[in-house]
């Protein structure tokens, strides 16, 4: 009789732990299930900044597009008018700035000769009540020293050619010949000056040439 007690005992043992194990998986379970639901929630309410759509342009109709290009093609236009303008400006002060310089490109050197030609001036008026020669002709060597002077000093101008000079064809012009005992050309006599400007010939000098004797 104790032993039929006692195993009755330890049924009810078991039976109540078994129980008491299955409601404690069963409350588990419960608190994962709800622990799911609330990340879930949260992983809908937050979105990706990148997953926002983007907000399409609103797309030009036809004639939207026609008024923008006849819009950019006027300004074109206008640009184009402007330029031509600018540049038709341009090429006429280049064109009067070029002629200008050309006009007046020898104004420094006649505003130099103008004292030269006021000396001038006086020995004309001095000479018509002069009676001695020589002081009218000491006024003109004045004069053109003066001249000869401010052109070599201002503008490198040089006269050249002197009798007993050998011959130059390149500087010289001979407007004729006489032969001598020479052994080879020199100048005989100088009948007009030739000039250089710096190291150019601007003018030839004429002269008579004396040329070696035929053997």
């Amino acid at each position: 009789m104790e032993e039929k007690e006692e195993e009755k005992e330890r049924q009810e043992t078991q039976e109540s732990a078994s129980d008491s194990n299955e409601t404690q998986q069963n409350a588990e379970n419960a608190e994962n299930a709800s622990a799911e639901a609330d990340s879930a929630q949260e992983s809908d309410s937050v979105q990706p900044e990148g997953d926002a759509p983007a907000q399409e342009e609103k797309e030009q109709t036809p004639e939207e597009k026609i008024a923008a290009l006849e819009k950019e093609n006027a300004e074109l236009k206008d640009q184009l008018l402007r330029r031509a303008a600018d540049f038709d400006n341009y090429r006429k002060r280049t064109i009067k700035e070029k002629q200008d310089a050309y006009d007046y490109a020898n104004t420094a050197l006649l505003q130099d000769l103008l004292d030269s030609l006021d000396n001038l001036d006086r020995t004309v008026e001095a000479a018509e009540k002069a009676n001695d020669a020589k002081s009218i002709a000491d006024g003109v060597k004045i004069i053109s020293s003066s001249l000869i002077s401010m052109l070599e000093t201002k503008y490198n101008l040089t006269a050249f050619g002197q009798a007993g000079e050998d011959f130059n064809p390149d500087m010289h012009e001979a407007i004729g010949s006489v032969q001598d005992e020479v052994e080879k050309p020199v100048l005989k006599e100088v009948y007009l000056k030739g000039y250089k400007l710096k190291d150019r010939v601007i003018r030839n000098a004429k002269v008579m040439v004396t040329m070696p004797k035929d053997k």
